[in-house]
């Protein structure tokens, strides 16, 4: 109960190392007694964003937006679900009551006090275009290295709805980028004694954002570039992997692996940099292909490209037959207009260049005469002379 108090209050955040200070609030805004969480509205965001990156990119890389369409059903859900059953399992103790199968269902679908973990999210989606590749039969690599890039940029949006739940930070700092609020001073305080709550933390959301921003230009670098299959999502696992792996040592709120000091996200990470490079020194080994996207799907966007432009041409047949008479002849009019306009500047620009031209013409004709004369002159005065002697 605390924790949700905590959760509904304006908190002051302030940097001391640059002299800043911020009134934050994790509530966006509130319509009629329901409330908006900047967390979700950020992760929402973030998924529309590379959904319509996805499709206007779709048909550069053997996709098409229709089938990325109907991934993205499928992997939101079945990521949102991965997300949540990885904290749950690594703080099983925490939603577990003894006894009570209702009460422990209930804690695990209460999802409002928190409780995700990218790295379940990310399996999740995986899991989702494993399955939709084989029942549609696309080769799962194409689908794979196509939407792993997206996955970055929606954790750098993502990100930011740490900071204003003020968790996800670090240890404690010197550094001037340090972070300070009441409620991180109140977190110290209870879940790590061994540190000064009265100092700034590291703000690892931060890192992790701007980290995984450049990866999603990293990788958009390397999927235009891959010659083999599976090279894009090898390289978001290893540098992910090694993104994490550091900013992990940082944090104050790691998941532990149950009865050791190992971090769970650490050890995932250090999984992924070594499935990374093996996928990859594999796909050299073997020189592996691309395989192509079916046909089928292939003529199918095809078919829907030629029925939208035909419907648009309908659309504007039915547009023209239905324009009165004075419409018709005023937009007419307009466009005729524009086209006069159009050739009159064009007209002018030429009447410019002729007149140039001309003066180029009279000015050589002019020296042409000039040079006529003056021998002319001379002829004259070798008569005279001639005369006189």
């Amino acid at each position: 109960m605390l924790h949700h108090l905590l959760a509904l209050e304006k908190i002051w955040v302030s940097f001391p190392g640059f002299g800043w200070k911020f009134k934050i609030n994790n509530i966006a805004f509130e319509i009629a007694g329901i409330r908006f969480y900047w967390y979700g509205i950020l992760i929402a965001l973030a998924v529309l964003l590379c959904l319509i990156l996805g499709m206007k990119q779709a048909r550069k890389y053997s996709m098409t937006p229709d089938l990325v369409t109907d991934y993205c059903l499928l992997c939101f859900p079945l990521a949102f679900i991965g997300a949540r059953l990885y904290y749950v399992f690594c703080e099983w103790n925490t939603y577990y009551v003894k006894g009570d199968i209702g009460k422990t269902l209930s804690n695990i679908t209460n999802v409002r006090e928190g409780g995700l973990a990218i790295y379940g999210g990310v399996l999740g989606a995986a899991l989702a275009i494993f399955l939709m590749s084989k029942i549609r039969k696309i080769p799962v690599s194409i689908v794979m290295d196509f939407a792993i890039v997206y996955i970055p940029l929606g954790q750098a949006i993502g990100r930011w709805g740490n900071f204003f739940n003020q968790e996800a930070f670090g240890t404690t700092t010197n550094l001037p980028w340090g972070m300070k609020s009441a409620q991180i001073g109140r977190y110290l305080s209870l879940h790590c004694p061994n540190l000064d709550s009265d100092m700034p933390v590291h703000p690892t959301f931060f890192y992790e954002s701007v980290g995984t921003l450049i990866i999603f230009f990293l990788l958009l670098v390397i999927r235009k570039k891959s010659k083999r299959p599976w090279t894009t999502t090898a390289c978001y696992c290893i540098f992910y992997g090694i993104i994490r792996f550091f900013i992990e040592g940082l944090r104050t709120d790691s998941l532990y692996i149950a009865g050791t000091n190992l971090r769970t996200s650490q050890v995932l990470s250090l999984v992924l940099i070594v499935l990374g490079f093996l996928v990859i020194s594999l796909g050299h080994i073997y020189d592996w292909e691309k395989k192509p996207l079916p046909e089928k799907f292939i003529k199918a966007d095809e078919k829907m490209l030629r029925e939208a432009k035909r419907r648009k041409e309908q659309k504007l047949r039915d547009y023209e037959d239905g324009e009165d008479i004075e419409d018709r002849v005023e937009r007419l009019s307009k466009s005729s207009f524009e086209i006069d306009e159009e050739n009159s500047e064009d007209e002018e620009s030429d009447s410019e260049d002729d007149g140039s031209s001309d003066d180029e013409a009279s000015d050589a004709d002019a020296e042409q005469d000039s040079d006529d004369s003056s021998e002319e002159t001379e002829e004259e005065t070798d008569d005279r002379d001639e005369e006189e002697k």
